[in-house]
């Protein structure tokens, strides 16, 4: 006989409802320990479903209870607006409409990624917090300076060693210097912490083909690599790459009602948002890189301007991933020189040795030879788009008759 279960979950305890045969009942709560979840999954019959929504502890509490039940769906809360804008809004009535929308099946679920990706999400997180907490501390000092009338620093780097002499040389209050050495203790301290977890990614990102398979695109290093994979997961769980965009959030909202043409707007921006930046970023490089990525972005932003075509480059970005990954293929206008560069970094951060005196795989990118006629290649690259967009406008078809089945335009 089949049960729904629904579980609205808090930091402390879980309300569960159980719905079978058309009726809800309360089944009281439960403690969000592992003893207590393990003796509520005993209790559970191989036949029963649960739900619950998408939160913190999420994750550990649908693993301990999908071998004892029949599935176990975790809602996505921005989707579940049955429950955000009911009028009566209790835990109890929460854990109850979980399990009528289950038992519907009208409840939509997330991807659960396995404990191998969901422990490079949580380092990739990591990593982009201490970024975040450095930046800080960085803006702190520059807002110090600014408000005591000091100048730019000379060097390039105010927080290397040369702009740090120069720091020392300042003439600040008492109070401001002691402020300054603080930030600075607290910068040295987060940079350590940085090394190690980013030669801690080093290590996975070596162990990954679908990592050093996306580094053969150019602007998309270990880092954006990482934080690709570490959000999709896997890549073949999409039947296609627009379900890829979608789930990062880089397709436009679209809004069409009765006869009314569509209305296309800004991106959803929904999904994981570490991800969509760091494509966004990608892009900005792969703007400024000869081939057919830049004749991409040139192309738009002559149309659209530079903002969309940025974003448009980086959905871009996302479609290539795609099919990289599911055909298991490397760019094919990638700089050989330049990938194996990337990776030699990759190698020195995670701790391989240097072989210094020795030439290795990254001799080729030393030579300006090399590198010229690895370049004159994607100018040949980015000349060949341009001519196929450039061909491809001026066959564009005849104008049909008819009426359009999205649109309800007459065309």
């Amino acid at each position: 006989m089949r049960r729904c279960i629904g579980l609205d979950v808090h930091r402390e305890f879980a309300q569960v409802a159980i719905w079978q045969d058309g009726k809800v009942r309360q089944a009281g709560q439960i403690t969000m320990t592992p003893e207590a979840l393990r003796l509520f999954a005993d209790s559970l019959a191989p036949s029963d479903e649960v739900a619950l929504e998408a939160t913190c502890n999420t994750h550990a509490i649908a693993r301990l209870l999908e071998d004892h039940v029949a599935r176990v769906v975790v809602s996505n809360p921005q989707k579940t607006k049955a429950i955000a804008e009911a009028k009566v809004k209790t835990d109890k009535v929460d854990a109850a409409v979980l399990a009528q929308l289950l038992a519907a099946d009208y409840l939509p679920g997330v991807w659960l990624p396995d404990e191998e990706t969901h422990a490079l999400r949580r380092q990739v997180a990591r990593r982009a917090h201490i970024v975040r907490q450095r930046t800080r501390l960085k803006n702190r000092v520059q807002s110090i300076l600014h408000r005591n009338l000091v100048p730019r620093c000379p060097a390039a780097d105010l927080f290397g060693r040369k702009g740090r002499d120069w720091l020392s040389g300042q003439d600040l209050p008492v109070d401001e210097r002691q402020a300054v050495e603080a930030l600075l203790r607290q910068l040295d301290f987060h940079g350590e912490e940085l090394k190690l977890v980013e030669a801690e990614l080093a290590r996975v990102a070596l162990a990954s083909e679908d990592v050093k398979r996306l580094m053969t695109i150019p602007g998309v290093d270990a880092t954006v690599a990482l934080a690709i994979v570490a959000a999709v997961g896997d890549f073949r769980r999409f039947s296609s790459p627009q379900k890829l965009v979608t789930y990062l959030g880089l397709n436009p909202r679209v809004r069409q009602s009765g006869g009314q043409p569509a209305s296309h707007g800004r991106i959803t921006k929904q999904g994981r948002a570490h991800a969509r930046g760091m494509l966004v970023e990608s892009a900005w490089v792969a703007a400024k890189i000869p081939g057919p990525l830049r004749a991409f972005y040139e192309r738009v932003r002559s149309r659209r301007g530079m903002q969309i075509a940025v974003v448009a480059t980086a959905r871009k970005l996302a479609v290539l991933c795609w099919h990289l990954i599911v055909k298991g293929e490397d760019y094919a206008y990638q700089r050989p020189s330049l990938t194996a560069q990337k990776l030699r970094a990759l190698e020195l951060r995670a701790g391989v040795p240097s072989r210094r005196g020795q030439r290795g795989s990254t001799h080729a990118y030393n030579l300006k030879e090399v590198r010229a006629r690895e370049r004159a290649l994607s100018e040949q690259a980015e000349l060949a788009y341009r001519q196929l967009v450039a061909d491809w406008q001026a066959k564009a078809p005849a104008t049909r008759v008819g009426t359009g089945a999205a649109t309800g335009v007459r065309l």
